[in-house]
């Protein structure tokens, strides 16, 4: 079934009627293009459901094991893995929520964490409240793996029970990790006896051009954990639930996650992914290419009209990770890591001189300082609004080098 470019459905009246947290953070004339919320109306067969249990008053609890095998369909007809755990998968309130609940599985308070920065704000963050430590293994200047650096990390942590989070595909650098590269990890992993977690809530959205991997697929995951959910691909974010699955060396483990933890998640978020799913696919489709087609012209604006920043089209995901270092907007990143509410540098002066907001660089920690990531996920006339917004305010710097 064709499906529209869910990207171009909604206008910008209809977005201002919104009340999350995309629409709402910023007053009226502020183009809100930060936290990864869609410009997007609910996918059909989403919408169906939901509407159906409201009418038949379906609001009790969560049951049964339908979302973990919508999941295993998926991941066999979009990655070719057959291998998904679905009968031992857990229900887990959302990604990072599950994150922190197999951290206590696994590991105990004092425990290093290893991350790759610059990286999603909230591992700072919930990482440390959970009274664990973080430790950073800096990308490459591609937004890369360092599989040089990552194994001196590891080896450095040896015998001190560590920790991997891994973002895959990457946030904020849209970077979709390659099956070499994540064989490498494993094996690493398993040399230096670290345990790896993987964050895969963007798993569905690699780009055209770039394929999916999942880690729990590649030899030597055995006993690693992946936690996703249909959050993002499918714009579900305040429809809570999400699955913490593992290899099957780290089965027994899992087990151990207490049976409450599952109550976190929604009945109707689990419904509500269990069918994006099951029967979103054509709607993902069509929001892919548009997302492809976003990309190409963010894009082309940057190279085209403000050539001194610097952005690798991402492979996946919808954010772009702009390098404005070259700009000379001075980037103190003073509130440290994972603090998501303050803005720096770029950041500021794009929100100040253009009235365009996007995630402020110093929060996603080493190396993120003088960078803004931006969310692409909106119609092509929001997009080059936003993009005309920022190259005006360049010119507008005492000393321009764009």
């Amino acid at each position: 079934m064709r499906v529209q470019n869910p990207l171009e459905q909604l206008t910008i009246d209809q977005l201002r009627e919104r009340t999350s947290a995309k629409w709402h953070y910023y007053p009226a004339d502020v183009l809100p293009m930060w936290v990864a919320e869609m410009d997007v109306p609910l996918a059909e067969p989403i919408a169906a459901v939901l509407q159906h249990a409201v009418e038949i008053g379906d609001t009790g609890y969560a049951a049964g094991h339908a979302y973990a095998h919508a999941v295993k369909d998926f991941a066999t007809d979009r990655w070719q893995w057959d291998g998904f755990p679905a009968d031992s998968a857990k229900s887990v309130p959302d990604v990072m929520m599950g994150i922190v609940e197999v951290l206590r599985l696994i590991s105990e308070p004092g425990d290093p964490v290893v991350v790759n920065c610059p990286v999603y704000p909230p591992f700072y963050a919930f990482v440390s409240h959970a009274g664990r430590r973080v430790v950073e293994s800096p990308l490459t200047p591609e937004g890369r793996i360092d599989l040089d650096r990552l194994g001196d990390t590891f080896r450095a942590l040896a015998g001190q029970h560590a920790v991997y989070l891994l973002s895959s595909p990457h946030n904020p650098t849209g970077t979709v990790h390659t099956r070499e590269e994540l064989t490498a990890v494993a094996a690493l992993a398993r040399e230096s006896g670290v345990r790896v977690i993987v964050d895969e809530i963007h798993a569905p959205l690699a780009l055209p051009g770039a394929q999916f991997v999942p880690y729990l697929s590649v030899p030597g995951s055995e006993d690693a954990f992946s936690v996703l959910s249909a959050s993002k691909a499918w714009n579900l974010a305040g429809l809570k639930a999400a699955l913490a699955v593992a290899g099957t060396d780290a089965q027994v483990d899992l087990g151990r996650m207490p049976e409450e933890v599952a109550h976190g998640a929604s009945h109707f978020g689990v419904m509500a992914h269990t069918q994006a799913f099951r029967a979103g696919g054509d709607w993902l489709d069509a929001l892919l290419l548009g997302l492809d087609a976003n990309r190409a012209v963010l894009v082309d604006f940057l190279s085209d009209r403000m050539p001194a920043v610097r952005c690798q089209p991402p492979e996946g995901t919808y954010l772009a990770w702009i390098d404005c270092r070259n700009l000379g907007l001075h980037d103190e990143g003073s509130q440290g890591p994972g603090v998501v509410s303050e803005l720096e540098g770029p950041a500021r002066f794009f929100l100040d001189e253009a009235r365009v907001a996007m995630s402020s660089g110093h929060v996603f920690g080493t190396g993120g300082g003088g960078h803004v990531r931006l969310n692409f996920a909106t119609s092509q006339a929001n997009l080059r609004a936003g993009l005309e917004r920022m190259a005006t305010a360049l010119t507008r710097l005492p000393d321009p080098k764009h």
